[in-house]
């Protein structure tokens, strides 16, 4: 099975929170389609500017 990652993230200045939703919920009914195994996390108004800032990923990625 192929994997795929769903990357998801908005700007604090421009979207809202429900925009990350929004985002995951057509990529997974997109994986759904092509039979592809859900990995991932989200980015929710992390600036861009500092990669130092950013999470981790979790153990699957």
């Amino acid at each position: 099975m192929t994997r795929a990652a769903l990357y998801a993230r908005y700007s604090s200045d421009n979207q809202s929170e429900a925009s990350l939703e929004d985002q995951f919920r057509l990529c997974r009914k997109r994986a759904a389609q092509e039979r592809w195994e859900i990995v991932g996390y989200e980015d929710a108004a992390i600036s861009g500017s500092n990669t130092g800032n950013r999470p981790a990923p979790g153990p699957s990625g």
